[in-house]
């Protein structure tokens, strides 16, 4: 399960954040998960409430923004939303078009206290 590791580091950084801005305490991390990106949303919350034991972290809550997927298709010049794991263009049906959103995983925001 690599999201032990992922958000362990997420956290870390985060914890770091907090302390330099004066904080005591983090209430709220939210992510920001893209539905490309490996990531699965229950594994990540199991994950999160192991690595915030013990630090001031340890009472937050994790909220996570899934991202959608959206693909380019440079012979149509268009965005769209894929219905395959083959990214295939609606128009002219090329498959494997460029993913411009949805690999994301990052922290967008804190609350802390």
């Amino acid at each position: 399960m690599h999201e032990v590791g992922m958000i362990q580091n997420i956290l870390e950084a985060a914890v770091v954040r907090a302390k330099e801005e004066g904080a005591q305490h983090i209430r709220v991390v939210q992510m920001r998960v893209g539905e490309a990106s490996g990531v699965m949303p229950d594994s990540l919350e199991f994950a999160f409430d192991v690595a915030k034991k013990g630090t001031i972290a340890e009472d937050a809550k994790l909220q996570v923004e899934k991202v959608p997927v959206i693909c380019y298709c440079s012979n149509c010049n268009i965005e769209f939303l894929p219905t395959s794991e083959l990214n295939e263009c609606p128009e002219c049906h090329q498959a494997y078009c460029e993913v411009r959103q949805g690999k994301e995983f990052e922290l967008a925001f804190l609350e802390v206290s």
